[in-house]
Order: C-alpha cells, then sequence, then structure tokens
C-alpha cells in the first residue's frame, strides 16, 4: 500500500478505527490518512473481497500486491466510485434476508463533506446510532444521493456507502433512515 501512500499497519488501522466510529454515528465526519478514498479501499480489502474501480493508480497497486479480485460493480463487495457513478448505485449487491451482508460497500471520493450542512447536496439521518436526526452535506448531486437512499432502503438489505475526501470520511449504512433535501 505504500504505492498509494499508505501505511498497510498504521494508516490502515486508524482508518478502520474512524470507519467503525462513521458506521456507528451516521453524519459525524472523521479523518483518516490521505487520499482517503485509498485508504478505505485499502482497509476493507482482503484475499475474499472483490473491488470494481475505474481507478487505475489504485488497480495497479492492489494488484501489485495480489489484493486485486475485480469484479462488476453489480456483483463486488466494495464498489470505489470517484465522484458519482455512471451506473446505477441501486444495481449493486443488497444481500438477502439470511445473509445481508452480502450487501455491497460503495466508496465514494467527493469534493465536499460537511456534518451539519455545508456545500452539497444535504441529508437528514435518522436511525440507530443518531441522536434524533443528523444533517451531513455530501458533495454529489441530488439523484446520486436519492438512488442511494433508495439501494438502502431494505433494511436490513441494502448498501452501505462511505464518502471520502481527501482526508476525511463519513458514512451512510444501510441501517439509516435518509431524507435527501
Amino acid at each position: 500500500m505504500r504505492a498509494l501512500g499508505i501505511d498497510p499497519v498504521h494508516d490502515t488501522r486508524r482508518t478502520f478505527d474512524s470507519l467503525l466510529a462513521a458506521m456507528s454515528r451516521p453524519g459525524t465526519v472523521h479523518d483518516v490518512p490521505a487520499p482517503a478514498d485509498h485508504a478505505v479501499v485499502a482497509t476493507l480489502l482482503d484475499h475474499e473481497v472483490t473491488l470494481s474501480t475505474d481507478d487505475e493508480t489504485l488497480r495497479d497497486a492492489l494488484a501489485a500486491q495480489g489484493r486485486l479480485d475485480h469484479a462488476p460493480h453489480a456483483v463486488a463487495d466494495v464498489v470505489h466510485a470517484r465522484e458519482h457513478t455512471g451506473w446505477d448505485v441501486r444495481d449493486c449487491e443488497r444481500g438477502s434476508l439470511t445473509e445481508p451482508s452480502d450487501g455491497a460497500t460503495v466508496v465514494y471520493r467527493v469534493d465536499a463533506l460537511a456534518a451539519g450542512g455545508g456545500n452539497g447536496t444535504t441529508l437528514t439521518l435518522s436511525g440507530p446510532g443518531v441522536d434524533g436526526t443528523a444533517t451531513l452535506s455530501v458533495g454529489l448531486p441530488e439523484a446520486e444521493l436519492t438512488a442511494l437512499a433508495a439501494a438502502g432502503s431494505g433494511y436490513p438489505r441494502g448498501v452501505d456507502a462511505v464518502f471520502a475526501t481527501e482526508d476525511r470520511v463519513a458514512t451512510l449504512p444501510r441501517s439509516a433512515t435518509v431524507e435527501v433535501a
């Protein structure tokens, strides 16, 4: 992972801790090593996890380490998307009632991300881990976030999302109720 500027021990551990905090408290933003989207993907991948990405730098670095098992976005375990996707996120794997963990995790690289509002499309979150409601502003088009909310709406089935700027992350777990403003 050094080819990506990521320490394979310390940075992935720090990223894992931040992802855990973000997943357990939707709507919060956490610091991670830069580039955050690469750090998240490197942290989530192991020999049993498939990846869909169009990022050649990421693919080459993972392939060089024997960690790349590439798959189309519709069946991949982790889907890496720079900005909004050129495909419909509702096509991603959502798991089943008996195996909801088979649902995909989509890692979006975004330019804007802020808890409490800011530049971008505003999401209002509620559900487990949220005290009342939380507001999150994400630098993605409203249509993409509406499709993502629909992809995660069949809890326990659904798609989890990670939004990553250069050095910060926030998550949208499938357990969250989402209103796109």
